[in-house]
């Protein structure tokens, strides 16, 4: 299996992906609910479609939001799988505030491997593989050469010289546990500042060095984390869950994740 082919249609996807997500953000879009009432829009379907065309060729199974529901039966016995997520934050989407993203992971065996993370509106590509690390990268066009891009890219993390310790949370999830984690951090480092972030870039800005720490004590689900996981991972960080040693794992029978911390 050649990973570096694999990680350069995994980039493409994402950026053509971005492209189909825009021009639904540069139109009157149409907000359609899913059954458990989150927003659904056309960006998110022809997002996916672009996915697939990129992915299915590599013979490696497919497990999106978007797709169809594949029972554990079925996937228990994947080694390797791409966990897709076609518009990670489609509420940040509808607000039409630029935090949303295009997710992609490559799992093997529970772990995330490699991850890409597009972001449409900034035009911002975060990827990273194990053997050869993590990195971020402005651009808008499909590549062909991964040692070109990389030759362009910041390897992750920055050291942006900061002083103070930044916890990244969400614009709408708040738990009391999370709250219990910023008093304990406030009280352990002082200065103390808190940056709300929407989609995956929150695992993103502690990838890149902006952040410290991100408390997810609220639910998500596998596509939301794996690529961010792999970007993070690769950067040098952790993705524990909730008081645990233990890495957050990923294709299991419940695709919702337990609560976790990436620090």
């Amino acid at each position: 299996m050649n990973f570096k082919e694999l990680l350069i249609k995994a980039i493409n996807a994402s950026i053509e992906g971005g492209h189909a997500i825009m021009d639904v953000y540069d139109s009157n879009f149409i907000v359609e609910h899913k059954d458990d009432k989150s927003p659904l829009t056309m960006a998110d379907k022809n997002c996916n479609e672009v996915i697939e065309y990129y992915l299915l060729g590599t013979k490696i199974p497919f497990l999106s939001e978007e797709g169809t529901e594949i029972t554990y039966s079925t996937r228990k016995d994947w080694e390797y799988s791409w966990l897709v997520d076609p518009l990670d934050g489609t509420k940040e989407f509808v607000k039409r505030n630029g935090e949303f993203t295009v997710n992609i992971a490559l799992i093997c065996n529970g772990n995330p491997i490699m991850g890409v993370i597009y972001v449409p509106v900034k035009e911002e590509l975060y990827f990273a593989m194990e053997g050869l690390g993590s990195y971020k990268v402005s651009i808008n066009s499909v590549i062909q050469s991964l040692e070109t891009l990389i030759s362009l890219s910041d390897s992750l993390p920055i050291d942006y010289k900061r002083e103070n310790y930044v916890i990244v949370g969400s614009r709408s999830h708040m738990s009391k546990e999370t709250e219990v984690f910023f008093d304990e951090m406030k009280e352990k480092h002082g200065n103390v500042e808190v940056m709300a972030v929407g989609s995956s870039l929150k695992i993103c800005m502690v990838a890149e060095g902006r952040a410290d720490a991100y408390p997810r004590y609220a639910p998500t689900m596998e596509w939301d984390t794996g690529a961010g996981h792999a970007i993070a991972k690769y950067a040098g960080f952790s993705v524990k869950q909730y008081n645990s040693s233990k890495d957050v794992i990923y294709n299991k029978e419940n695709l919702l994740n337990p609560w976790f911390l990436v620090n």
